[in-house]
């Protein structure tokens, strides 16, 4: 560590990345709340910038934070700290939240994710962000828990860095089936798994990947309408009917949902809730994302419409025309000039064809052909 320029002591905190870090040839070191922030690899700051600009680079950012605040005053605590407007921040969604003092100033610049209504992440720059909300909290006995979770960052960047978690993913799946198929197989459990991965860089396009069992995956590009993972068998028709280049977005999370439920309805194994995320190419925010239950509105409209349509377009289908005449046009499934039958196979020769044999159930001719090969 002296190479880095820093002594160290107790006051300054090494990551969970440090040996790794130092293994690869680490330059030097900043401290950051407390904690060691790499800086710097390449011999000059441009050598290090390019390699990013043209390539990929994994950087320990653990001392990035995360302030935790939870309970029913959690929302009001976060509120108190920052001038934006949090209200209408959804579960799940990150925003810019500047923290100011009493006089305006800037105590620090973090990112906040809502959690969940009463469960608020801040991802801090370097300031003491846990103290200054337990004294806020504490002063105002909020009703709230603050803490520091262990949380460790790793910030993945460049424009290969979809390709590397790519494979990262890949390598990942291969590993844990060399390490748990067999047991899972000696239970009669086949390991299976399959995920969907992407998202968008500035100045890059839009990107998607799946994610097979085997730990192989493929990218999606102009051929690849959608992917589609997990028990697929009932809800596929339908996407294959609907979705085209020139679906909108709101027309594909329609079709998704409708795939869905006839999943739900066809499988027993597949429930509620779902999570649906609809992303704006060149958006790079998450503006779209529901979980969606038993209670949803539009959901529980599409589960009942749906039904109800699809039972209006069968009875709206005419039945079939058996044995037509030759001059039958329409709705013809067979003609009387044209008879099929169905085939008929002769029985194996050491197999009985007495006369009790022909109205046996047809449970009792296959035990019985087992029988006589036995």
């Amino acid at each position: 560590m002296s190479s880095s320029g820093l002594n160290m002591s107790r006051r300054i905190r090494r990551t969970p990345y440090t040996d790794r870090v130092e293994q690869h040839g680490v330059r030097g070191f900043s401290v950051v709340n407390h904690m060691l922030l790499p800086k710097a690899f390449q011999p000059s700051v441009e050598e290090d910038y390019w390699h990013l600009r043209e390539h990929v680079q994994l950087w320990d950012v653990s001392c990035q934070r995360q302030v935790q605040i939870t309970g029913p005053d959690a929302a009001r605590l976060v509120q108190w700290m920052t001038p934006r407007n949090i209200s209408r921040a959804r579960v799940g969604q990150c925003m810019y939240v500047p923290l100011v003092d009493d006089k305006g100033g800037m105590v620090n610049d973090p990112v906040l994710l809502k959690l969940a209504e009463d469960r608020f992440w801040l991802s801090i720059a370097d300031s003491d962000v846990l103290l200054l909300a337990k004294g806020l909290a504490l002063g105002a006995k909020l009703d709230v828990s603050v803490i520091e979770p262990d949380i460790s960052i790793l910030a993945v960047q460049g424009p290969k860095a979809e390709d590397l978690m790519a494979r990262v993913f890949g390598e990942a799946v291969r590993s844990i089936h060399q390490r748990d198929a067999k047991a899972l197989a000696d239970f009669g459990i086949d390991f299976n798994v399959s995920m969907i991965f992407g998202g968008q860089i500035k100045g890059e396009r839009c990107r998607l990947f799946q994610i097979y069992s085997a730990g192989n995956f493929i990218e999606s590009h102009n051929e690849n309408i959608y992917f589609q993972i997990g028990e697929a068998k009932y809800g596929k028709p339908v996407l294959d009917r609907v979705v085209t280049h020139a679906t909108t977005l709101d027309e594909a999370a329609k079709c998704a949902l409708i795939s869905m439920d006839s999943t739900l309805r066809s499988n027993v194994s597949v429930g509620l809730p779902l999570d649906l995320l609809v992303y704006q190419n060149n958006s790079l925010v998450v503006s779209r994302f529901v979980t969606i239950d038993e209670r949803n509105q539009y959901f529980q409209m599409i589960r009942s419409s749906w039904g109800q349509q699809l039972k209006t377009i069968f009875e709206g289908i005419a039945d079939p025309v058996w044995n037509a005449q030759p001059e039958s046009g329409d709705n013809v499934l067979s003609s009387a000039n044209r008879q099929s039958a169905p085939v008929r196979v002769a029985l194996p020769e050491n197999l009985s064809t007495s006369d009790k044999l022909d109205a046996a159930p047809l449970q009792s001719l296959a035990q019985q052909f087992t029988d006589a090969q036995h």
